[in-house]
């Protein structure tokens, strides 16, 4: 049954980009950071579930405010370093808790889902163009002294979830500045309690496949655990930050961790 309402499913979620498309041309503009939030939030949901997944939302308790809104006002914000499967990591977070996300720049001249990501306020980084990474720490930076909730995917890609990447901590520095927690989320998605490759976004895989093997999954939890935060002091080192985040993710997700590269430590 799944495989022949697959077709009807894909037509509902372009539907409900397009309706993405006009709130965030039309309303966005118009109204506050907090209601775009809400609005992110409940979009988010409605996606998951057109394509079948539940999600599952577990760890620290969070305040109503930034459960709601992803911003908590009159106090610092925080940075959260998620582990990454799937382009649909990034609504199943919004689906819990919405948040700024920072990715790659070639993801907003993606069709549709661009122009969508880009309207909700990403933060895009150009990689390889100097003083890129200072840039975008600067912009992280406003971010949360406004209280916001910010996300970035530290691994640098997405991988099929059997394992955890080394940690980019570049942009950690941004929360250091300015004593902004870190929170680990870690993101994984099963099918009858069991991992699943379902929802893996890797290699050379074309969006439209990866939407498919999404539609087609059985029974598909998405599962976002926030775990406790990592209070950040002003001489603390942003490489053991993001060493602590990565073993705690880890953990949580019952995977070993490999061996650091030095490559990943800038």
């Amino acid at each position: 049954m799944r495989y022949l309402l697959a077709p009807l499913r894909v037509v509902v979620v372009v539907a409900h980009i397009f309706c993405g498309l006009a709130c965030v041309f039309g309303m966005f503009p118009l109204i506050s950071q907090p209601t775009r939030n809400r609005i992110i939030r409940g979009w988010s949901r409605v996606l998951l579930a057109i394509c079948g997944a539940r999600l599952a939302v577990k760890g620290v308790s969070l305040s109503p405010a930034i459960e709601a809104t992803g911003i908590e006002p009159w106090a610092i914000g925080r940075l959260a370093l998620a582990s990454h499967v799937s382009w649909i990591d990034v609504f199943a977070i919004d689906a819990a808790v919405p948040a700024r996300f920072v990715a790659k720049a070639e993801i907003g001249r993606w069709p549709l889902l661009g122009s969508l990501v880009t309207r909700s306020g990403t933060l895009y980084i150009e990689r390889g163009r100097r003083h890129a990474v200072a840039s975008m720490n600067h912009k992280v930076r406003e971010h949360l002294k406004a209280g916001e909730t910010i996300v970035i995917f530290p691994e640098g890609t997405t991988t099929d979830g059997s394992r955890l990447l080394p940690f980019h901590s570049n942009l950690v520095a941004s929360a250091i500045e300015v004593a902004a927690p870190i929170w680990p989320v870690a993101v994984r998605y099963l099918e009858d309690g069991k991992r699943s490759t379902a929802a893996a976004f890797i290699g050379e895989m074309g969006l439209v496949t990866s939407l498919a093997r999404i539609l087609i999954a059985r029974r598909l939890v998405v599962e976002v655990a926030f775990l406790p935060p990592i209070l950040v002091a002003e001489d603390a080192n942003r490489h053991a930050i993001a060493r602590a985040a990565r073993a705690a993710i880890a953990q949580q997700l019952g995977l070993p961790l490999e061996a650091e590269a030095a490559a990943h430590a800038l």
